[in-house]
């Protein structure tokens, strides 16, 4: 990286690593022969208050997900319990939301 934030974009790919590992998001096996693995890359954004300025650096870990076809690499996925009880329970008491984020939404799905 050349670039002059280098250092805030190397701790927050740190960070996110760190996230992934502690939420336990993939275990390391052996690849098979005949397997293709799946590729990811990096996503990089600044998060800027009102006023424009930076507050906080976000690199994101994906997967090249469209590298893959239904039904060989992977079946059909479902929503985390979580979100679900979430919005049972926005529907059950009738209540509205404004606003939700859940910082390690993609960090809970499995990839088959």
């Amino acid at each position: 990286m050349q670039s002059s934030n280098s250092q805030k974009w190397i701790d927050a790919m740190k960070d996110k690593l760190k996230s992934m590992q502690n939420n336990d998001v993939w275990d390391l096996v052996e690849l098979l022969e005949r397997v293709k693995p799946i590729g990811c890359k990096w996503i990089f954004k600044t998060k800027k208050d009102s006023k424009g300025n930076i507050e906080r650096y976000k690199a994101c870990l994906v997967a090249k997900g469209f590298t893959q076809k239904e039904g060989i690499n992977y079946k059909e996925t479902f929503s985390t319990d979580s979100f679900r009880t979430v919005m049972t329970q926005l529907a059950h008491f009738d209540l509205k939301l404004h606003q939700m984020d859940v910082k390690t939404v993609f960090l809970n799905g499995d990839i088959d």
